[in-house]
């Protein structure tokens, strides 16, 4: 992808660009990747399932990702997270810019990022944290037509909550969200 392609896309999904070199706001304690490629023509993305095993969110549908150290800025964080649970290098990602943060009920403030790979290079799982990966088309994963929204209640409050089924897995919570999300900064409203 050319620069100028990048930029198209960053005004397409009216993300924020990237900022190296300076570490961000400590708000979010979280950040992920939200990883896309070109696979068979198709836009895809890459996620993850976490192993059943972990206290937080196992066995979710999830982007690589996890806690901002202290000092590091959060897509340094989405990064060094994606190699760490991956094996994708930061030099094969190209960072597009970021979607608005994500509150989850655990008590995390995520921030996500999106960032494009020229191809999904061999993969490293980190069998600890992921027990697999999903590629999911990117028009499957936005279709408003594929997702669910309910209102559950959480933590004392009535919260909407999408879930997006994709062969035999269910993609929901912050995952879930930040689609969404992703989804309403590229279609255009409807009037």
């Amino acid at each position: 992808m050319t620069l100028a392609e990048t930029e198209l896309w960053i005004s397409r999904f009216l993300l924020q660009p990237p900022q190296h070199g300076s570490a961000e706001q400590t708000t979010p304690n979280a950040a992920v990747l939200l990883p896309i490629f070109r696979h068979q023509g198709i836009w895809t993305l890459l996620m993850t399932r976490r192993a059943l095993h972990l206290r937080h969110h196992p066995g979710q549908i999830s982007f690589p990702g996890g806690r901002i150290e202290n000092g590091e800025a959060s897509c340094a964080a989405a990064l060094r997270e994606t190699y760490e649970e991956t094996g994708i290098a930061t030099t094969q990602i190209r960072l597009l810019g970021k979607l608005p943060a994500i509150n989850t009920s655990t008590g995390f403030i995520v921030e996500p990022w999106l960032g494009v790979l020229d191809q999904l290079p061999n993969l490293t799982l980190q069998q600890t944290e992921v027990d697999s990966v999903l590629l999911v088309p990117l028009h499957e994963a936005l279709s408003a037509q594929r997702r669910q929204t309910e209102v559950w209640p959480l933590r004392g409050r009535r919260q909407q909550l999408h879930f997006i089924p994709w062969q035999q897995q269910l993609i929901w919570g912050a995952s879930a969200e930040m689609l969404y999300q992703l989804a309403q900064q590229i279609t255009p409203p409807v009037r």
